[in-house]
């Protein structure tokens, strides 16, 4: 299995405000070869909905 590029992690939690740069840094692992792991979790901290998306690198079974 190749690891991830520039030292990431295989295994990270992207977090933050519901909005279109989230969904970008989201889109953006996906593209370097990430893939979600579960669902997201949502949340709302009196202002704003936060989101929490777990990502793997690459197959790393089910």
């Amino acid at each position: 299995m190749s690891t991830p590029p520039d030292g990431l992690p295989v295994y990270r939690v992207l977090t933050g405000p519901d909005d279109a740069s989230f969904c970008r840094r989201v889109s953006e692992a996906l593209a370097t070869g990430y893939r979600l792991h579960e669902g997201p979790s949502v949340t709302f901290d009196g202002e704003r909905v936060i989101v929490a998306q777990a990502v793997v690198w690459g197959d790393m079974g089910d």
